[in-house]
């Protein structure tokens, strides 16, 4: 069968299996369980259908099943494949919907909305096993390398999050108060949210190895690096605004740090603590 169809096949069947699970368990996270699987096997089906015999094709499979690979670790640790393990944030969501309109949400937005997305970000693998001709150059080697970098990036941001979710674990369990309540040091110094800008920066490199074999960025592929980019922005909006709830502090926080690219930190004392862990590696 032609791969983008199988692809679509696969895309039906895995939002029929999330949906019906949610229904039946009332967690609605199951879409977050695939997110790191569901594109590294779309990749690996162009990969495939090619013969394995394409070195772009082959590389992009590499990179994208490192990048899954590093994401399942980092959402295992956590929890989310535990029972119970559901997005903290879907259940403040549903406070603030009646029942009727969050099962319409779970539909549409949680299942079919994002699983299409995940579909979308591996359709960069369409473009180079359409265009298995042009030859593989520097600029594919160099976008593989900056995809490389921004993986590195993602996992040393994940790791000082955890890091520092563990110290503030240990401080309450001693029944001290942890002092910063939240991450401000590392990266999360130069942005708020590193981790989300090296995850949507890899798959834009994605796309742009996919317009290199195509040989031009006009491509529809760009949806999926775009709607992408949507998505955490509207996630952003609502976790901040659950961290501004939380924490007053945080608004001097967001006043001095950018948004999502890293940059240097403006005016403003970061409230760094003596305890916490100010330098953390991977």
């Amino acid at each position: 069968m032609v791969p983008v169809i199988v692809s679509l096949w696969v895309l039906a069947a895995v939002c029929l299996v999330v949906w019906v699970l949610s229904l039946a368990t009332k967690e609605y996270s199951w879409v977050d369980r695939i997110w790191s699987v569901i594109p590294v096997v779309y990749v690996w089906i162009f990969a495939a259908a090619a013969g394995l015999a394409d070195l772009r094709l082959d590389l992009l499979a590499v990179v994208v099943t490192l990048w899954g690979a590093r994401l399942t670790f980092n959402f295992a640790r956590k929890g989310g494949y535990a029972p119970g393990g559901e997005d903290y944030r879907w259940a403040i969501l549903r406070t603030r919907m009646s029942p009727w309109q969050f099962q319409l949400f779970n539909l549409f937005f949680i299942t079919i909305y994002q699983n299409l997305i995940l579909f979308l970000i591996a359709m960069p693998a369409l473009m180079a096993y359409e265009n298995r001709t042009t030859p593989f150059g520097v600029l594919d080697g160099v976008l593989f390398a900056v995809f490389l970098a921004l993986l590195v990036g993602e996992t040393v941001a994940d790791q000082q999050q955890w890091n520092f979710h563990q110290w503030k674990k240990a401080e309450t369990a001693a029944g001290r108060q942890p002092h910063p309540r939240f991450l401000q040091t590392g990266l999360f110094r130069l942005s708020r949210h590193p981790n989300f800008f090296f995850e949507q920066a890899q798959w834009w490199v994605v796309f742009f190895i996919g317009a290199v074999a195509a040989g031009t960025v006009l491509q529809w592929t760009v949806a999926g690096a775009a709607l992408l980019t949507l998505l955490f922005i509207g996630s952003t909006v609502f976790t901040e605004s659950i961290s501004l709830s939380r924490y007053p502090e945080y608004a001097a926080y967001k006043k001095r740090t950018s948004a999502l690219i890293p940059w240097f930190p403006g005016k403003g004392n970061a409230e760094t603590g003596t305890d916490a862990p100010v330098s953390v590696n991977p």
